[in-house]
């Protein structure tokens, strides 16, 4: 998936040619060698991270709230990143200029989202521990969604232009346009979550049968509770200040391996979860670039039209 994610595109280039380029040689063609190395390799290895991150992350969220509808989406995690950054790309006119310099940069607006999806998430929390129905966190998480969008909804009212552009086109979702510096940045952070959650593995496993029984044997839950909320909001903070709320990943993903490898056993389910999420959002950007044609579909798009139908047939083929 990843040397088809390169080859296709406007322009299909070779195998042999993504071969060489990335070997160490050279491409015959220097446009094709330009389109690779600056374009199609970060967008790739974006869209390995963003997979990777994003499945982890809901597997996670549905563990800990024993709910297969939870996730990082569901929950309100990426309205609170949205809220971050739209604070800094909306609001920044309130800001002074000093500061306004320093948050419109890739390490600001990271920071913005991340801090926003980590204090939605902990205000979840809060929540679900008056509250043990399932059903009812999923409500609280879509109250804060709702409560955030109302709060986005007035800074863009009071927005310029060019802001609310700048805005919607990362509402939308992008694999591209990452440079290397952020590219290195956005790995840092991933792989720093996914180090978080492969410590987590043996806790999930005692989650499995509830907080109760996890305590009996000996689980300290306040802190798996904190690693796991500090790993979901460190991969669903940085994924969606670089790339925007990529939706369905982290809700579909984790359903699909557990379905291929008929298991609960997180330390299958991780690995599994792993390659893919980062599968299927290399076939979702291949999807998005629309082989043959100049025009490049939003991700959020492709992901929510192979995500929702997944879902759905899941649904209906548990009830069955």
């Amino acid at each position: 998936m990843f040397f088809l994610n390169i080859n296709l595109g406007s322009i299909t280039i070779p195998f042999k040619e993504i071969h060489n380029s990335l070997s160490g040689g050279q491409a015959s063609k220097s446009t094709w060698e330009y389109i690779i190395i600056n374009y199609r390799l970060p967008k790739a290895i974006t869209a390995i991270l963003v997979g990777m991150g994003l499945s982890i992350s809901g597997l996670l969220m549905q563990t800990l709230f024993r709910n297969p509808l939870a996730g990082p989406y569901v929950l309100g995690l990426s309205s609170g990143s949205s809220l971050g950054v739209a604070f800094v790309i909306l609001g920044a006119g309130f800001l002074p200029p000093f500061l306004r310099t320093i948050l419109l940069s890739s390490y600001g607006i990271v920071l913005a989202s991340t801090l926003g999806s980590t204090i939605v998430l902990v205000a979840v929390l809060v929540v679900a521990q008056r509250l043990r129905d399932t059903m009812a966190i999923l409500i609280v998480g879509l109250m804060f969604g709702s409560f955030t969008s109302a709060i986005v909804s007035t800074l863009t009212y009071f927005s310029t232009a060019d802001q609310l552009q700048k805005f919607t086109f990362w509402a939308m979702g992008s694999l591209g346009n990452l440079s290397w510096q952020s590219i290195l940045v956005l790995t840092i952070a991933v792989f720093l979550g996914l180090l978080l959650s492969l410590f987590s593995i043996k806790p999930l496993n005692a989650l499995l049968l509830g907080e109760n029984y996890a305590k009996s044997m000996g689980l300290n839950f306040n802190k798996t509770r904190l690693i796991i909320i500090l790993a979901t909001s460190i991969l669903a903070g940085s994924i969606t200040a670089y790339a925007g709320p990529i939706a369905f990943i982290g809700l579909a993903v984790p359903h699909i391996a557990k379905l291929i490898f008929q298991t609960s056993n997180h330390l299958i389910l991780f690995w599994s979860t792993l390659i893919i999420g980062a599968s299927i959002m290399l076939l979702c950007d291949v999807l998005s670039q629309m082989p043959g044609y100049e025009t490049t579909l939003p991700i959020n798009a492709v992901t929510s039209l192979f995500g929702a139908p997944v879902v759905i047939w899941l649904l209906v083929r548990k009830r069955k």
